[in-house]
């Protein structure tokens, strides 16, 4: 692959950036490890480690419960966080954020506190069988609670949302579309802003799972027109066990809380309680700080590298791995490379069971996922019912997409001929 002047600043640039990545000096089985499960959860920079261990030695306190010094420097450090997200995903205001454990929490908290109370008998949940389990399941919970529907958007052939054949299908009793905003499977982008567009003029709401754009692309949730957008820090380079809900203030008024205790109240009488105003009455119990600082270093750290040359950098990926994928014989790869946001590729070696080759990648020191995904309906779309998924970040190399294809032919010589 002959490289332009940009792209070559580009591969320079995150090699750089790879340097901060401590754990990608480790080896794995005697080889130098190369991680290709980012899917799954991405690695995290010194910056991001430093600021927690930071955090912990210097400012720890509860946020919002005391006068004292620490109290202060946690609680300024909580807010300034959701500031800092607040930027990243262009949000109107800070009361939009609302901080949870994670991509599936929040997903939850909107179908349990939000979705049952706008839903009734005839109404329909639009779904597709592309979906995180995440943003599946919640949706079989609320149909069976409130007598809704679900039906599912056609796809293409590839499993990407079919906008076309949406738009001719919608009806009035058409209330809510979930959809992925990336695949984790197929590494496709859906048109969101196109899903928005219409499913408000069929005054229906829309809500995104983008556990798997928010690190690879810039997302401005204002410009999508997502009523509700999820997605969790530790696929993004922060930390396990954070997330964030965000929501049109409208809307986040009406979703009940789902957690009730501390600091989400103004005042507990003996038979009822007077909740806070936004985003604290959704935020109820000691939350995550640590994770809230270390999701803010996380987002300088990719604001500064920059998202869309993080995008830019991926689409080189992807134009470097997948026609040699492609080329191999026997291998089958699944989802449409014309709409793949990010370097993400699940596929499989003909004859030999995806946890197999996983293992045999493994003694190679390649790490990659194999399995379903959480993302079963999926899997019978294609009818497998499983696959391998080697997911790229922005400090994987040219060459380590070099040596996991090579590692591909080694893997068909071992099943196939007991060598390796």
């Amino acid at each position: 692959m002959n490289l332009n002047v940009e792209q070559v600043k580009l591969v320079d640039q995150m090699a750089k950036a790879r340097q901060d990545f401590p754990i990608l000096q480790e080896e794995v089985n005697g080889q130098p490890l190369i991680y290709l499960d980012n899917g799954a959860t991405s690695q995290k920079p010194e910056a991001v480690i430093d600021r927690i261990s930071n955090f912990y030695r210097n400012e720890n306190a509860n946020i919002n419960r005391g006068v004292h010094t620490l109290g202060n420097r946690a609680t300024t450090a909580f807010e300034n966080a959701r500031l800092s997200v607040q930027d990243f995903i262009n949000a109107r205001e800070a009361k939009e954020i609302i901080f949870t454990s994670g991509t599936t929490e929040s997903l939850n908290w909107i179908a349990a506190g939000w979705a049952k109370s706008i839903l009734q008998p005839g109404d329909v949940i639009l779904l597709t069988r592309i979906e995180h389990h995440a943003n599946f399941v919640p949706w079989q919970e609320v149909a069976k609670v409130t007598g809704a529907t679900l039906k599912f958007l056609p796809l293409t052939a590839s499993g990407r949302v079919d906008v076309d054949q949406v738009e001719k299908n919608l009806q009035p009793e058409h209330k809510i579309m979930a959809v992925n905003h990336v695949s984790n499977v197929l590494g496709e982008e859906n048109p969101i802003q196109d899903l928005a567009d219409l499913i408000h003029a069929n005054d229906g709401f829309l809500v995104v799972d983008g556990a798997q754009a928010v690190p690879h692309l810039p997302v401005d949730v204002q410009a999508l027109g997502a009523d509700f957008y999820a997605f969790s820090s530790h696929k993004m380079i922060g930390p396990t066990g954070f997330g964030v809900l965000y929501g049109k203030r409208k809307l986040l008024e009406d979703l009940q809380p789902q957690n009730y205790g501390g600091e989400m109240i103004t005042q507990v009488l003996d038979y009822e309680s007077r909740y806070a105003d936004l985003p604290y009455r959704l935020e109820g119990g000691t939350p995550h700080i640590a994770g809230a600082v270390g999701t803010h270093a996380a987002i300088d750290y990719l604001k500064d590298l920059g998202m869309v040359n993080i995008q830019a950098y991926e689409q080189l990926l992807v134009d470097y791995v997948l026609p040699k994928l492609k080329a191999i014989e026997g291998v089958t790869v699944y989802g449409n490379p014309d709409h793949r946001s990010s370097a993400l590729f699940s596929f499989n070696i003909e004859g030999v069971h995806p946890h197999d080759v996983a293992t045999a990648f493994d003694q190679l020191g390649i790490a990659v996922r194999a399995g379903h995904h959480c993302a079963q309906p999926l899997m019978r779309e294609f009818d497998i019912q499983s696959s391998v998924r080697a997911s790229f970040y922005f400090y994987n190399t040219l060459e380590e997409a070099d040596r996991f294809l090579e590692a591909i032919e080694e893997i068909k010589e071992f099943f196939g001929h007991g060598t390796i």
